[in-house]
């Protein structure tokens, strides 16, 4: 047998790359082609029976100002719709829309109405389109919208600051304590951040879908806030990978990290509930949500028994998962859409479960007993435990 006989031919070498993309152009020229014919011949207009098209106005924002109110509203239906009246409390009322005229799918526009609106009230508005549909806006107790003063600055960052860095600060401060606890000390401890970290990725998956839910339809709620945190869990675990498998305080960053961004959706929960008037922060409520997040600096401590980081480490965890709060409460109370704050949320679920699956790889490669560890006694009342305190402690400052 000749030796050249087994040489596979090549394939011609003069179509290269750009030879084999103009193959794509073929199936995009044939739909191309269908949708302008359907386009131009109309169809499917047999099929609409002379049903009116369908409509969907989503209202994303609500701004109170001294006599006046204004909505962000966004048209979210199969066609263009135009609001062609507004109703206060029943009662019709003049309105001025910015932009003027015909909302186009998806677009937005400011509906501001002179009303003299009583504080501590609940009013009803109804937007009525020019078929006739009526969409339907609740104000439970009408406060004035706060806006970027530097007082106002100033109190909401006292607030982000004890509920967000203070309570992660005091739960850091258990550290020298928590250094002698032993092998079985540790395996609570771990088990106990499991526990609360799969409490928070519940409760921040649960509001985002929450916020989906009041989004406008063509934002698809759900598919986003799964695909964010499909893309935070994949994106922080490619990231975290990248020089082996994170601990000690490179965990205890990324612990801090999923924690951040889940406080970073309660301070939008928490600043979106004051502006609306749902909410008034009381100092109960205020010292609630700090004694809620303490466990969270337990947890970030828990990785980082074994080494002596620098002063500066915890000031960065402190700051990394508190801090976010902070953030949260100026977004929520003066800047707030659901479909970004669900998609924000999103983010942060997937950045919890990388955690979680973090910790617990770190809790099996710590213990002499493997995988099995995961279902000792031990573990299982720290998991426990993690879960009941969040859990207890959630429900009194549930807005």
């Amino acid at each position: 047998m000749n030796g050249t006989e087994n040489v596979a031919k090549a394939p011609p070498s003069s179509q290269g790359n750009g030879g084999r993309w103009l193959w794509l152009l073929p199936p995009f020229l044939l739909l191309a082609a269908i949708v302008g014919w359907l386009f131009a011949t109309d169809q499917f207009a047999n099929l609409s029976r002379g049903a009116p098209p369908i409509e969907n106005l989503t209202i994303e924002r609500s701004v109170l100002e001294d006599g006046r109110m204004s909505f962000l509203v966004r048209a979210g239906g199969s066609e263009a719709m135009a609001i062609a009246q507004v109703q206060v409390d029943a009662a019709y009322w003049q309105f001025v829309q910015d932009p003027m005229g015909t909302l186009e799918r998806g677009q937005t526009a400011w509906i501001s109405i002179p009303y003299p609106w009583v504080l501590g009230e609940s009013h009803t508005v109804k937007f009525v389109t020019n078929t006739g549909a009526t969409f339907e806006a609740v104000i439970a107790a009408a406060v004035p919208t706060p806006t970027a003063t530097a007082g106002q600055l100033r109190s909401q960052t006292l607030i982000g600051a004890v509920v967000g860095i203070l309570p992660v600060t005091v739960g850091l401060m258990f550290y020298p304590a928590l250094r002698n606890v032993g092998r079985q000390g540790m395996t609570f401890l771990l088990a106990l951040t499991v526990g609360l970290l799969a409490f928070l990725f519940v409760d921040t998956l649960e509001a985002a879908f929450e916020l989906a839910g009041a989004a406008a339809a063509l934002f698809q709620g759900p598919v986003l806030v799964l695909s964010a945190a499909a893309a935070g869990f994949l994106c922080l675990t490619a990231i975290g990978r990248r020089s082996g498998t994170p601990q000690g305080a490179a965990l205890a960053f990324y612990i801090a990290l999923g924690i951040g961004l889940h406080n970073f959706g309660e301070g939008l929960a928490i600043g979106a509930a004051f502006a609306t008037g749902l909410a008034g922060l009381g100092t109960f409520l205020v010292v609630g949500f700090a004694v809620h997040n303490i466990t969270e600096g337990i947890g970030i401590a828990a990785p980082i028994l074994k080494v002596r980081p620098p002063l500066r480490t915890f000031v960065a965890l402190a700051l990394i998962a508190g801090g976010p709060a902070v953030l949260g409460i100026w977004i929520g109370s003066m800047a707030f859409s659901p479909q970004w704050a669900a998609l924000f949320l999103g983010i942060g679920a997937g950045a919890i479960l990388q955690v979680i699956l973090e910790v617990s790889l770190y809790l099996v490669r710590s213990s002499l007993s493997g995988a099995s560890v995961l279902i000792s006694p031990v573990s299982l009342s720290g998991f426990f435990s993690g879960m009941i305190f969040m859990y207890v402690t959630a429900a009194a400052v549930k807005i």
